[in-house]
């Protein structure tokens, strides 16, 4: 059964999109670590760990389009699912500085011993093992959004509603972490990283192996997402999201879906936050941001929601976007993404991929018609 789900995930379009990740995850770490600085196929250490982050947002763009797409669940909060993965990640790689540390502590953080702390808190313990810091990469967020959405989906909060409590989550969220007393670094967060495994954070090699780690995760976030929507489960997804009461009528547990699939999201994206920290060095309560969410929500509407292939080109077309006109126009670059969304809503409501194939379907039917022969004039007049 589970191979035939598997044969039903992996049609052209799903194979094409796993050979150019797995290109893109080979080429550019070799052009990075084997070609001279002067050659033109050279990849800069700087664009290795940019393309990673890149893709670490389209990890967290394809679990927005997960429960947004396909279940109707819009979600203006799930840049705290990707920051508390952000975070676990951060604590592990703090404790791995030791007396490395300004202050030489072997077990405090040097924000610790700055704000006097005695002894390390009682939720820092484990972190110091990369196996235990991986398990709560994907608890914390799960968790959290299993207990969030046992809560609201069994009280039937839907529409614009839950999409302004998750926007409240994230807020809250930002303002806890921003005070010292959580003990997460408050408004400086954690940074300042040195090694991962034991390996160098700064080493070419160390950044070439992040970058692979988020392709493969990418993958993997694809292919489960696919045979998720492809399978039996996924039809009753799309069901609640066309006609929840019908579907609820019909007998489906409607709140059991949902809370697992809005788990299973935020797990994605705890783990796109884990991949994201150490690419970038530097985790902050600023991630909390609810604007942060937003944005989320327009790659995923660019590219295409409920196709999983356009939030993975949404979210590094407009990124990349962001990257260029931050340092071309800088003062710009807001309004071009607000121009961008509106532009996305008013001509392409389906978004990128979405208009592709609406285009290619029109092209397809001219081109049947066109080869249909022409009936005798006998059966046209019958």
């Amino acid at each position: 059964m589970m191979s035939g789900l598997l044969m039903r995930s992996l049609d052209r379009y799903a194979v094409a999109f796993f050979v150019l990740l797995a290109a893109v995850a080979i080429l550019v770490p070799l052009a990075n670590l084997t070609l001279p600085a002067g050659h033109p196929l050279h990849v800069s250490t700087y664009a290795v760990a940019l393309v990673g982050k890149y893709l670490c947002y389209a990890l967290l763009a394809l679990s927005v389009d997960l429960i947004w797409g396909y279940v109707g669940i819009l979600s203006l909060g799930h840049g705290a699912f990707f920051a508390l993965g952000g975070y676990a990640m951060g604590m592990y790689l703090m404790r791995q500085i030791g007396t490395r540390g300004v202050y030489g502590h072997p077990e405090l953080p040097d924000f610790m011993v700055f704000l006097d702390w005695k002894e390390l808190p009682w939720f820092w313990h484990g972190f110091d093992q990369f196996w235990f810091a991986m398990i709560m990469v994907v608890v914390v967020p799960g968790l959290l959004a299993f207990v969030f959405g046992w809560f609201a989906f069994r009280s039937r909060v839907t529409g614009v509603y839950l999409s302004i409590i998750t926007q409240a989550l994230t807020f809250a969220l930002m303002l806890a972490f921003f005070r010292n007393n959580m003990g997460f670094g408050g408004n400086n967060g954690l940074t300042d990283f040195k090694d991962i495994l034991g390996f160098n954070l700064q080493a070419g090699t160390t950044r070439a192996g992040l970058f692979i780690a988020s392709a493969i995760a990418l993958g993997l976030g694809f292919l489960i997402c696919r045979m998720l929507v492809r399978s039996r489960i996924g039809q009753v997804l799309i069901a609640i999201r066309d006609a929840e009461s019908r579907t609820r009528f019909l007998g489906y547990r409607v709140e059991a879906y949902k809370v697992f699939v809005f788990t299973l999201s935020a797990a994605m994206a705890g783990v796109a936050g884990a991949l994201y920290v150490p690419q970038v060095g530097i985790i902050n309560p600023s991630e909390f941001a609810p604007a942060n969410s937003i944005e989320v929500v327009i790659w995923v509407a660019v590219g295409g929601r409920g196709t999983l292939f356009g939030p993975v080109i949404g979210a590094v077309l407009v990124n990349y976007a962001k990257t260029y006109f931050t340092g071309a126009l800088p003062d710009a670059w807001l309004f071009a993404l607000g121009g961008l969304f509106v532009f996305v809503t008013l001509f392409l409501p389906q978004g990128i991929v979405g208009a592709v194939r609406q285009g290619w379907g029109k092209v397809s039917r001219r081109k049947r018609s066109g080869d249909e022969p022409a009936k005798p004039a006998s059966q046209a007049a019958e």
